[in-house]
């Protein structure tokens, strides 16, 4: 008889106590409320505010709805945002569908966010906000990018969807910017199923992107365009029931962080640690020397049912849908040479062990 070998995806999702989760989704048979800012909602927002030490949250649908609002939200309805090219496509795919024009600044080699004396010279009188993220939960040069958009009044919104839990000079690094968002996808470090967040500076554009968020209107009153950005109790429930786990969820994944580390430093690159910034550890990013090795140690992982994932690729400034080619050659080079290893609680010391030691033997023979 031949066992099969249970496959290492490169993320297995939180499940939380079935009968914990159930418990909540009692309270909403009882309560017969499904949408429309219920209660599970307006509990879970309540708590995520306090575990993430921020001052308020918009719960939404999900993280590309949430950078979408924020741009709404702002009265950004037209000209050039400055991004960066190495994050997953839904930051240029929310500029895109908003009719804006994303302008790609090339990114730092060493943590792989957006490299801020380089914005400067993007920025043309059609520039309306700065949209940078916090690839891999590592921080953006927020000081340097919060005095660039101050002189030239520029809005700033972060992509923060891999930030979850990270802190920066001791606050939660979604506090930063005018506009933060969240992801609470499946695959996140913290997720709702499906779900996103936004975290916002303004008081009065809260209220516009709690409004936008509900079709433009308050009960019968219509006062602006909306979309459905509102977030299902059923999801808030999955939330509920994870968020308790979060110490625990986090412990966990630094332990095979440190693991790889042991294994792997003196094999690949890995990003460096950051001053003030409290990791998440949300990714475990590796760049190889050359793509051909970064193809060479995936056949050989999968040889044994272990499956890394390329993050980012491509370069998203070579998107075939964007019409005007802006050369970010470090984000094209690093690209083509990283990819994230398997990272989740419920991964084996030896898994990742074996995983290390695959790839140190693939690499120096």
């Amino acid at each position: 008889m031949t066992l099969t070998k249970e496959k290492v995806f490169v993320t297995k999702s939180f499940m939380p106590p079935l009968n914990e989760y159930m418990q909540y989704v009692e309270k909403v048979f009882n309560n017969a409320q499904l949408t429309n800012g219920g209660p599970l909602v307006k509990e879970l927002e309540a708590k995520l505010i306090d575990y993430l030490g921020i001052d308020n949250i918009q719960y939404v649908t999900n993280g590309t709805i949430a950078l979408q609002l924020a741009l709404r939200a702002l009265d950004i309805e037209e000209g050039e945002v400055i991004t960066t090219p190495f994050t997953y496509v839904a930051t240029t795919s929310a500029i895109l569908w908003e009719k804006l024009k994303p302008v790609y600044v090339d990114i730092e080699p060493d943590n792989f966010t957006i490299d801020p004396n380089k914005i400067e010279e993007k920025i043309t009188p059609k520039t309306c906000a700065i949209m940078p993220v916090h690839v891999f939960g590592y921080a953006c040069d927020v000081d340097k990018i919060q005095k660039i958009a101050d002189k030239y009044n520029l809005k700033v919104i972060y992509d923060a969807a891999h930030s979850f839990g990270a802190r920066y000079k001791g606050k939660s690094l979604a506090s930063y910017g005018d506009i933060s968002t969240l992801s609470f996808h499946a695959t996140k470090l913290f997720h709702t199923v499906e779900g996103g967040a936004c975290i916002i500076k303004d008081e009065i554009v809260k209220k516009e992107l709690d409004l936008l968020k509900r079709f433009g209107h308050n009960g019968d009153e219509h006062f602006c365009l909306g979309i459905n950005g509102k977030q299902s109790e059923i999801h808030a429930a999955m939330g509920l029931s994870i968020l308790p786990y979060m110490n625990e969820i986090l412990e966990k994944r630094r332990r095979i962080c440190k693991l790889y580390d042991e294994l792997l430093k003196d094999v690949v690159q890995l990003p460096d640690k950051q001053k003030d910034h409290e990791h998440n550890y949300a990714y475990y990013p590796v760049v190889f020397k050359s793509e051909e090795e970064l193809i060479r140690v995936f056949e050989v992982l999968k040889q044994d049912e272990i499956y890394p994932r390329r993050y980012f690729y491509p370069s998203l400034n070579k998107l075939p849908y964007i019409l005007e080619y802006t050369p970010c050659p470090i984000s094209e080079d690093i690209s083509k040479r990283i990819a994230c290893l398997p990272l989740y609680p419920a991964l084996d010391l030896e898994t990742v062990e074996k995983i290390g030691k695959t790839i140190r033997n693939c690499i120096l023979g």
